[in-house]
């Protein structure tokens, strides 16, 4: 299935980048490096420079935190898609949130994309995205309300789960009227989800991809890395980048990423060993 975001339309063999842009003071990742207006265009720019294909642009902490209202994500969010559509009228933009306000602010900004890691928590996130034209990313989260860990979590058979959750947040947003070449789908890794959880979404992750909507994953830096290695946000680069390349071989076609020159290069590789992407330059053996 092609994949249409924004002006631009993705045949089923691309791997897209998905730039982690952050308007957050208490980021996990960063702990607000690009929470000033200037500094998150900056990291824009840099990640363009770097090869991102889209960027998502987010105004809320994903995990517990200190309370933002729907008027202070709409301050942070709202300006940035404003200003990056303005320097980069071609470039996909996505929003992260879950909340149906600020997806309807973000839209008549320019955004093109909702990415809602919150799996449907909003029901009418749905209807704004069927009626600004956008597309949307229906998550697995377990059923947990938004910026909440899980907690003894247990699946009977969590792929499963995935797959069941995903397809009917995928149906529902068809039905609500979103176009089906914007729709994707997303595990959900460590989202209502424990290390073992993630791990084994990972391997089959083929059994997702088979449902025929395009894959998105969100792995970079994410603590299931952390505890597998047992290894702090900082140094989880070469734990992500091996599962990156694990999910695109495996069928995923978009990577939210915080290394973005690093993830271009991994998908790159796995492009080119699977016989989608020519080396940049053949020399070995040829002179």
């Amino acid at each position: 299935m092609a994949l249409r975001l924004g002006g631009r339309v993705f045949d089923d063999r691309a791997l897209l980048v998905m730039a982690v842009i952050n308007r957050t003071p208490d980021s996990f990742y960063d702990r607000g490096a690009t929470y000033a207006l200037d500094a998150a265009l900056a990291a824009v720019e840099r990640a363009v420079a770097e090869g991102a294909d889209l960027v998502d642009i987010g105004g809320v902490k994903a995990g517990p935190g200190d309370a933002v209202d729907v008027e202070e994500e709409v301050n942070r969010v709202v300006d940035l898609v404003g200003a990056v559509r303005l320097s980069h009228p071609a470039l996909p933009i996505s929003v992260d949130t879950w909340r149906a306000p600020v997806a309807e602010a973000a839209a008549a900004a320019g955004a093109d994309l909702i990415n809602d890691a919150w799996g449907g928590f909003d029901p009418d996130l749905a209807i704004v995205a069927a009626r600004s034209g956008l597309g949307l990313v229906c998550t697995h989260a377990g059923g947990l309300p938004p910026r909440t860990r899980p907690h003894r979590v247990a699946y009977p058979d969590v792929m499963a789960d995935i797959v069941a959750v995903t397809g009917r947040l995928a149906t529902a947003a068809i039905h609500a009227g979103v176009r089906a070449d914007g729709i994707l789908v997303d595990p959900g890794h460590d989202f209502g989800k424990n290390t073992w959880h993630s791990l084994e979404a990972t391997r089959r992750l083929d059994e997702l991809v088979a449902g025929g909507w395009p894959v998105l994953v969100s792995v970079s830096n994410k603590d299931f890395v952390g505890e597998t290695l047992d290894l702090p946000v900082p140094e989880r680069l070469t734990g992500t980048l091996a599962v990156t390349a694990l999910c695109a071989w495996l069928g995923a076609r978009v990577f939210r990423a915080h290394n973005v020159r690093e993830t271009r290069e991994t998908l790159d590789m796995v492009a080119s060993v699977r016989g989608d992407r020519p080396p940049a330059v053949t020399r070995r053996g040829l002179a």
